[in-house]
């Protein structure tokens, strides 16, 4: 429902001045290199920031002073031909950034009965990598190098784009603001989260709501707003046992929701209310699923029974556009080898294996009141599930699997539930999984993402664990 910002890539190619009168014509001949790896770059959905081809120190100076503004997710150095570090290491210091290397060759190999000196010097981006490493190690800058060819090499490619896609998410992390509606659900100690830690390291604002706030929304709806939610939801989904007064009511919630979205320019949302004896708040609570559901398809992530972590986990597959579906573990079948995996809303819609269904639920196990309820399984094919927790030193946790959603019978009480086979068996599994103390919480989203979100941890400076 925003417009979300782009990641920002700064990028900078390197060579030796020394080299230019020498050489007539390898200067340019580097640059247009360089603007066709940040034409590539650019394709992968982000903005790039260029600096030219730096070949001086002096210049160097300057261009980390430009990229040091600029808010960048990380810094590309396009390693061109020889340089040396000290016309490199100016950069970085002052972007104070993780940087990503590309030693790129032209071609494939030298003719080298056929090589003059220039030509060389066109092609030798990896003679410095290793100076550039050294000097980026003993100045504790972090840094990785993708090495490979310029053209025609799927293998550099893909790990360009895979950092490329994990700063965009690091860059939507930084600027996103997330509500948090009422508590976190009472007793569930591993959701409890000190916001200022979330804040400080991801960068994200939390902006604490009241009820009041959505009650007011919820008050101010239109007809015309209710009779829109109205066709979108029945666009959606198959509607199934659900009276009237209750539908009613959780289309003027979802409708509310969406004027609370734009009120407060919400990235995602985390909530959870308890309620008493039927009253107002209650009702509210109540009915929250299908406008959080509806919410999440359209990119704005809602957590909920008040899990703020668990909202950076579904934000974090969101934007790398796997989805990211509220989920935890439902039961394990010994028999036939996997998981059971759901919850009780909201569900990521638009990565539904079928049509999703609209439940009536005279009954919300554990909670408060009564509505409507969605149910879907996520689509057959490769899935990643993703928990963002908290370690005892106060650091946040990043632990990820990789598995499998299969077709088969799933239950069919108004819940999001998904058959997830893994590699390893459901007794095996679930043991590796708890033992890094996950919350019970988790996103769930399609495709295998584990690469991607390494390079997040690592352009973020979080732990990460792959189960499997």
């Amino acid at each position: 429902m925003r417009k979300q910002t782009p990641g920002r890539i700064g990028v900078f190619g390197i060579g030796l001045a020394a080299y230019w009168p020498q050489f007539p014509g390898l200067r340019e001949r580097l640059q247009s290199y360089q603007s066709e790896v940040e034409a590539r770059i650019a394709g992968f959905g982000v903005e790039v920031i260029s600096a030219g081809l730096v070949d001086s120190a002096p210049e160097a100076v300057q261009s980390g002073q430009r990229f040091a503004s600029a808010g960048l997710d990380l810094l590309i150095c396009y390693v061109g031909t020889y340089a040396t570090s000290s016309q490199v290491l100016p950069i970085v210091q002052r972007s104070r950034i993780p940087v990503l290397i590309l030693n790129l060759q032209p071609v494939a190999a030298l003719d080298y009965e056929n090589t003059s000196t220039g030509e060389w010097l066109a092609n030798c981006s990896a003679c410095c990598v290793p100076e550039l490493s050294n000097a980026f190690a003993r100045a504790r800058v972090a840094f990785r190098v993708v090495t490979g060819t310029l053209r025609d090499d799927p293998v550099a490619w893909t790990a360009i784009e895979d950092w490329c896609k994990a700063a965009g998410v690091a860059g939507a992390l930084r600027t996103s603001r997330i509500g948090f509606l009422g508590h976190t659900y009472p007793g569930m100690l591993d959701m409890y989260s000190d916001f200022t830690m979330i804040s400080a390291q991801t960068g994200a604002h939390i902006e604490v709501l009241e009820m009041c706030d959505l009650d007011q929304c919820v008050q101010s709806v239109t007809a015309e707003e209710t009779a829109a939610k109205r066709r979108a939801t029945e666009t959606v989904f198959d509607i199934e046992n659900a009276n009237s007064e209750d539908l009613d009511w959780s289309l003027r919630v979802a409708a509310g929701l969406d004027r609370m979205v734009s009120e407060f320019q919400l990235d995602g949302l985390t909530y959870y209310y308890r309620g008493r004896e039927g009253n107002p708040y209650e009702r509210l609570g109540a009915g929250l699923i299908l406008g959080n559901s509806l919410l999440t398809a359209a990119g704005i992530p809602a957590s909920g029974e008040g899990d703020l972590k668990n909202c950076v986990a579904m934000m974090i597959l969101d934007r790398l556009n796997a989805g990211g579906s509220f989920t935890e573990f439902y039961a394990m079948d010994f028999r036939e080898g996997f998981l059971l995996m759901g919850h009780d809303g909201p569900g990521h819609l638009a990565i539904s294996g079928k049509r999703p269904v609209l439940r009536g639920l005279g009954l919300y196990h554990g909670k408060r009141g009564h509505g409507v309820s969605v149910e879907f399984s996520v689509r057959p094919g490769p899935v990643t599930l993703l928990s963002v927790t908290q370690t005892a030193e106060g650091s946040l946790k990043l632990i990820t699997a990789e598995g499998s959603a299969e077709e088969g019978p799933t239950l069919r009480i108004g819940n999001t539930n998904t058959r997830i086979r893994f590699p390893m068996g459901p007794r095996e599994f679930v043991n590796a999984w708890c033992h890094e103390g996950p919350t019970h919480h988790c996103a769930l989203g399609v495709g295998h993402c584990q690469t991607s979100i390494a390079r997040l941890g690592e352009l973020m400076n979080l732990p990460v664990v792959n189960i499997c």
